[in-house]
């Protein structure tokens, strides 16, 4: 199928569905000699521009939040919550080696050898 642009096809739908179409700034003068490349706004420091794909409904998810906040940047948003999983995630892997540090020490303070492991019933066997 063969589709071809008509310009007074186009201009009718505009005109029909009521889009209001800007009119071309005048020709200005400007001067680029002094000009420099790169962004206008500074990133700030510590952070990357990068374009990432997420499902629409955690992007939903997030811009609801924001709205009932009443303002703010979803982005920041999910910023936020991914350093919180990072941060709860390492805490959490410390915890755990605390705990397997105190237990494998209770165990060499009773004699167990790292061989045996504990049943119900209290009684040692080979594991």
């Amino acid at each position: 199928m063969r589709c071809e642009w008509d310009p007074d096809k186009a201009a009718a739908n505009l005109k029909a569905r009521r889009v209001r179409t800007a009119a071309a700034e005048p020709y200005r003068d400007i001067d680029f000699s002094r000009a420099k490349r790169g962004p206008v706004v500074k990133p700030e420091p510590g952070k990357t521009k990068i374009s990432i794909r997420l499902d629409n409904h955690v992007l939903e998810y997030f811009r609801t939040l924001v709205e009932r906040a009443g303002g703010g940047n979803y982005q920041s948003m999910i910023n936020e919550a991914l350093f919180t999983h990072i941060h709860q995630r390492s805490m959490l892997e410390a915890v755990r080696q605390v705990v397997k540090e105190e237990l494998s020490g209770a165990r060499n303070r009773r004699g167990l050898t790292t061989g045996l492991t504990r049943t119900r019933a209290g009684t040692a066997r080979a594991g």
